[in-house]
């Protein structure tokens, strides 16, 4: 509304001596703390996976799969490109989780002020998921490429069938978090409700 009036009508007060903003904020109390309570329960939600997802992927590069040459200390399938895929996708993963904490430990201990829940806010949270959905991508692709490391020369007929099911949580993430990454992302940057 503050976009489509004119700027004299921002300052006038009614008869009880209050600003059209003092009178949006007075009445969209209840509707800021209801926000502020459902922000909260998803950020610490989302932070619980992508922390778990961090943890993980730290832990899988250090315990690397096949192992390693005792000669060395190099991994032992360090030249082959299921290790190369194995590795990329664990950085991708680990770097991308603590993104995704770090966006929604920012929402977290946001201060919820009227003006950030216009973009900071929305902006903090579709960043969140958008890099935790791409690391539940990456983990499993990791998962993937070490699965065909241990079993692929020996069980190649169960390499196949088991990844592609190891594809089902991020098909489910997807179809579950998707429409609130898009509504997000369109109430944020898209038009808004006043170009229908």
């Amino acid at each position: 509304m503050e976009k489509i009036i004119q700027p004299l009508f921002k300052e006038i007060k009614d008869s009880q001596g209050r600003t059209p903003q003092m009178l949006f904020t007075e009445e969209h109390k209840e509707l800021a703390k209801e926000g502020e309570k459902w922000l909260k329960n998803t950020a610490s939600s989302c932070m619980l996976v992508a922390t778990l997802i961090t943890t993980v992927m730290f832990a899988a590069i250090f315990t690397v799969p096949g192992g390693n040459n005792n000669n060395n200390g190099y991994p032992i399938f360090m030249h082959t490109t299921s290790f190369k895929v194995f590795a990329l996708s664990d950085a991708l993963a680990l770097f991308s989780s603590v993104i995704s904490v770090l966006m929604f430990l920012s929402i977290l201990t946001s201060r919820y002020a009227q003006e950030d829940f216009l973009v900071s806010l929305p902006r903090r949270l579709s960043v969140g998921i958008a890099t935790l959905f791409f690391s539940i991508i990456t983990m499993l692709i990791a998962f993937g490429a070490t699965f065909f490391i241990v079993l692929g020369h020996q069980l190649a007929w169960i390499v196949i069938p088991t990844t592609l099911v190891a594809c089902i949580p991020a098909i489910l993430f997807a179809l579950l978090q998707f429409p609130l990454l898009v509504d997000t992302i369109s109430c944020t940057y898209g038009a808004g409700v006043f170009s229908r």
